[in-house]
């Protein structure tokens, strides 16, 4: 068995913690679906962010669309 070169984190132990109880599939599939889409909206919230400070607009992906389409035609 390997030994860990660092410690577990706090979110690991509160999953080994959580799963190590017995849970039935149904209520496991709702666990992952509720960590999934915490850390969805954890990502888009941060994409937002970015946004603003980039000051990026539907324009601007317009035009990274229209870019990617033109290097994919000269394919």
């Amino acid at each position: 068995m390997a030994i860990l070169d660092k410690p577990l984190s706090n979110l690991q132990i509160e999953l080994l913690q959580l799963y190590s109880q017995d849970v039935s599939e149904e209520d496991l599939i709702a666990i992952k679906r509720l960590l999934a889409k915490y850390f969805a909206d954890r990502a888009s919230d941060e994409m937002d962010k970015l946004w603003e400070e980039k000051g990026w607009t539907n324009k601007t992906m317009d035009k990274w669309l229209s870019d990617e389409d033109a290097t994919q035609k000269g394919d």
